[in-house]
């Protein structure tokens, strides 16, 4: 089997597995639901996902877990006081950066 042929395979069958779970709910609802149980949760999963996601990523993307944290610690602060998702990225990325800076310059 060609390279070329085997990405076009595998894109395939991750399109398909990606699709599966979000076509099967849709295909089976048939009313607007109006449990507010139900609502409020599937309101928060998709927050809860990128969470999921993106924290483990955020504690090891330096050698420094102390200086990761900080930075998740700045984006949490600056998301409580609702500050724009591009703020709290730009911030907590600069903050990371210069804190490495310093680090490194101090020599620890």
């Amino acid at each position: 089997m060609s390279k070329e042929l085997y990405i076009f395979l595998a894109i395939l069958i991750m399109a398909i597995v990606t699709y599966i779970p979000r076509a099967i709910p849709i295909s089976f609802m048939k009313h607007e639901i109006k449990n507010k149980y139900v609502k409020s949760f599937l309101f928060y999963v998709p927050y809860a996902v990128i969470a999921a996601l993106i924290f483990p990523s955020i504690l090891y993307v330096t050698d420094n877990m102390i200086i990761a944290s900080i930075g998740a610690f700045i984006a949490l602060v600056l998301s409580f006081f609702r500050q724009k998702l591009i703020v709290v990225a730009l911030v907590s990325v600069v903050s990371v950066y210069g804190l490495l800076w310093l680090f490194q310059l101090l020599g620890w």
